[in-house]
């Protein structure tokens, strides 16, 4: 049985953190993939989200990238990935370049906290 024959597939998962659940998950399908962690306060993503479009709509977005070598394919691997790009609404929450996608989530789960 070939791979492709497993593909596209979506999977998705509660994940516990200190300050609350985000919901983690997994898209893939031939020779592509994302996944995010999702919150009530925002979304901590792989690089495959763009920045531009939910800054205009007021949404807090982190992002950290893979490389072709170690592509961040399960919510797991956003968690000690790197933030390489925000959205002002993120960056307003606290989130930094350069923190870890795990450090990304907690501080919007805890913004979630006051929504």
């Amino acid at each position: 049985m070939s791979a492709d024959t497993n593909l596209p597939r979506t999977s998705s998962r509660w994940l516990q953190f200190t300050n609350g659940q985000a919901l983690g998950i997994s898209n893939r399908w031939h020779k592509g993939q994302y996944c995010s962690l999702l919150t009530k306060a925002g979304i901590v993503g792989c690089g495959i989200y763009d920045l531009h479009t939910p800054a205009e709509f007021g949404q807090a977005i982190a992002i950290a990238r893979g490389t072709p070598a170690q592509p961040l394919t399960e919510p797991e691997d956003l968690l000690p990935a790197r933030i390489v790009g925000l959205t002002p609404q993120a960056e307003a929450l606290g989130i930094r370049l350069g923190m870890t996608g795990q450090e990304a989530v907690e501080l919007m789960l805890a913004a979630a906290k006051s929504l």
